[in-house]
């Protein structure tokens, strides 16, 4: 983590005194700057004749590295550093949403109508017409995001209490993106029977449900038994919002080496929720040759571990992720730092392809094969073309709360990928701009009508 490019996530404010007295702050600057840090905003609290206060936003690129930034700080004579913060936690203190009234009772007129005896008018007339409850309650707008907190980020089985912080940014980036009010639902269970159960009896507030941060193979059965026994959509982001984007990358990116998703040889390493989901859209999308690696190499047939996810990739070919390599046009990583060489790269075929995935720390470094590959992408936001999930999920539930659909189809899927990829106009690709910035307007537009065309298409829209 030291040597990685310093970012926010790992941003210190700094509030120091110095002595007024010129050259003071440079010394403070140098100091950051020997120790690696980027320096981003300095500001002027308070000054008098001998003393000046101010305050520095610095980013580091880890936590031994922040208190390396400090450290180098506190050692300069005449310095007083009067307070450390943390940005990340400070941003998060409290919460980051919160529920607010989109109407004002002012007077008794309002309190009637919004609450009793008027509102009994309103569930009478849901009583007798079901569907109304998308006309006149916050369903047609609201999706649960679901977990049981046993796959956190690249973090592991921390529970649902330690999820809550990611479930309460998901909904954060539903309301930013698309306008959809998202609630974290973080269960204290993580048996399947009881986690379907629960979204089920929790289901009627909600117009789709989002399953997040569930450790395979668990997560397959409950997204299948939920999409079954639900009749509003289920969307498992970290399998399809993550296929969806990797897809519209991965077309664009075979655009510009001129290769067609056919011919290639694509290798996946991890096949947890992610590993599986991308093979699956590849195979719809046409892709013909994918080689699926696991922390024990190739997934193959010779193997008597497999789940049945794996088992439906599992071919002839055995032997190691470094064999699997060999030739390959495409690698497309969502598993561990480090997994990957550079002596693996120079075995790949020509003008090859790598999604290196894995966050905050990719399979392999960019810099270390910049000179060696067509395409370089990451799942990081200091590099170009970040693989980022927030590109789907928000335009993909949009949409289907929108039509209004029963569930989600693989074809929403595919023409989300393809609505995303063309964003990029052939006069804007290149290797370091092969998919749009998350914060492009455009991006859940498209998404929307993409997906709410093909939930027409396929018979599942309502509205």
């Amino acid at each position: 983590m030291r040597h990685l490019t310093p970012n926010p996530s790992y941003g210190l404010t700094l509030c120091l005194k110095l002595p007024n007295q010129a050259g003071m702050l440079a010394q403070v600057t140098q100091a950051i700057a020997v120790a690696r840090g980027n320096l981003e905003d300095v500001r002027l609290l308070e000054r008098t004749r001998k003393w000046v206060v101010r305050e520095l936003t610095v980013d580091a690129a880890s936590i031994e590295h922040a208190e390396e930034i400090v450290t180098a700080v506190r050692d300069l004579p005449d310095i007083q550093v009067l307070s450390v913060a943390d940005r990340t936690f400070q941003l998060h203190e409290g919460g980051k949403i919160r529920v607010e009234s989109k109407i004002t009772v002012r007077n008794q007129d309002d309190l009637a109508m919004a609450y009793t005896p008027g509102v009994g008018r309103v569930c009478k007339a849901i009583a007798a017409d079901p569907d109304r409850v998308y006309d006149l309650t916050i369903k047609h707008n609201t999706v649960a995001i679901v977990t049981d907190g046993s796959a956190v980020l690249g973090l592991g089985n921390l529970g649902p209490a330690a999820a809550l912080p990611v479930m309460e940014g998901k909904a954060l980036l539903f309301k930013e993106f698309a306008g959809l009010d998202a609630f974290p639902i973080c269960l204290d269970t993580q048996d399947v029977e009881e986690i379907v159960q629960t979204v089920k009896h929790i289901a009627p507030v909600f117009g789709g449900v989002n399953l997040e941060d569930i450790s395979a193979p668990r997560c397959f059965e409950i997204e299948a038994r939920l999409r079954r026994e639900l009749d509003i959509p289920v969307f498992h982001d970290d399998q399809h919002g993550t296929a969806i984007v990797v897809l519209a990358a991965l077309t664009n990116a075979l655009r510009l080496v001129d290769k067609a998703m056919a011919a290639v040889q694509i290798v996946i390493n991890g096949a947890g929720a992610a590993g599986v989901a991308i093979a699956h859209l590849l195979q719809k999308a046409g892709a013909q040759q994918i080689l699926l690696c696991d922390s024990k190499g190739i997934v193959s047939r010779d193997r008597t571990d497999l789940n049945p996810q794996k088992q439906a990739f599992a071919g002839e070919p055995s032997g190691t992720l470094a064999d699997a390599l060999q030739g390959a046009d495409v690698f497309l990583g969502v598993s561990v730092p480090g997994a990957v060489t550079v002596e693996m790269v120079k075995s790949m075929a020509s003008q090859p392809i790598l999604f290196a995935m894995a966050n905050p720390i990719p399979e392999i470094q960019p810099e270390l094969v910049t000179d060696l590959v067509a395409v370089m992408a990451t799942g990081r936001s200091d590099y170009p073309n970040q693989i980022n999930n927030v590109l789907a999920f928000p335009g993909v539930l949009r949409g289907a709360l929108d039509c209004r659909a029963e569930a989600i189809t693989t074809s929403m899927y595919l023409e989300a990928a393809h609505a995303i990829a063309s964003l990029v106009a052939v006069n804007e690709l290149n290797p370091e701009h092969i998919i749009p910035s998350v914060f492009d307007e455009r991006v859940v537009p498209a998404v929307s009508a993409a997906v709410q065309q093909a939930a027409r298409d396929a018979g599942v829209a309502r509205g």
